[in-house]
């Protein structure tokens, strides 16, 4: 899988990324990412507490809640209600509004998750835009067997893990109250239309 058909500018945005490495492989080791990335920002644009670092042109909104492993990057708004935990990392200019829930997931510049969102284990491009109580479903609950099996190409690739949300491509748009399955995997410039529910995922 090459990531730089759906996020062009990955391995620009974070260097020390594998060329190798699978998305939920990146989201599985994500806290171990967001360690190494902290200690070579710059300490005097960011502000570092407790393995969390909050860029000084970010704003983030009273009531919003960071828990520990966040980078929040330049000119990123993260609205009051907002939840970020277990490994996020905004990379520049992203917007996380009220009420919203970010789960161990990576979220490429200009990309804005409107309010009412929950976005698990997941990689967005650049310039995706996911509408209002739009879902990325990071597990099966309801399955036996919840391993995460993708389908890319044409080919299914069994991931190994069973917490994994979606890939979505840069230039995307999620419709509001879309529900994507645990796997999506959506190409660049995708349209999700409002109420849609995506389900990509083998059995």
């Amino acid at each position: 899988m090459e990531l730089t058909n759906y996020i062009k500018d990955i391995y620009r945005d974070i260097p020390s990324l594998s060329k190798d490495s699978l998305p939920w492989e990146i989201i599985d080791d994500i806290d171990e990412l967001i360690n190494s990335l902290i200690p070579g920002l710059n300490k005097r644009e960011y502000l570092i507490q407790e393995n969390t670092a909050i860029h000084e042109t970010a704003i983030v909104e009273g009531g919003a809640t960071i828990k520990r492993n966040t980078i929040i990057g330049p000119r990123c708004i993260v609205k009051s209600g907002a939840y970020l935990r277990n490994g996020v990392y905004l990379v520049s200019d992203v917007t996380i509004g009220a009420n919203t829930e970010i789960k161990q997931s990576i979220i490429f510049k200009n990309s804005c998750a409107a309010h009412l969102n929950y976005v698990g284990n997941s990689l967005i491009g650049e310039d995706v835009n996911l509408e209002a109580g739009s879902v990325l479903a990071n597990h099966f609950n309801e399955r036996e067997d919840k391993h995460i099996v993708i389908k890319e190409k044409g080919e299914w690739i069994d991931t190994g893990v069973t917490k994994f949300g979606s890939l979505i491509g840069d230039g995307s748009k999620i419709g509001a109250n879309s529900v994507l399955n645990p796997g999506t995997i959506l190409p660049a410039k995708t349209i999700v239309p409002r109420l849609t529910h995506i389900n990509q995922a083998g059995t």
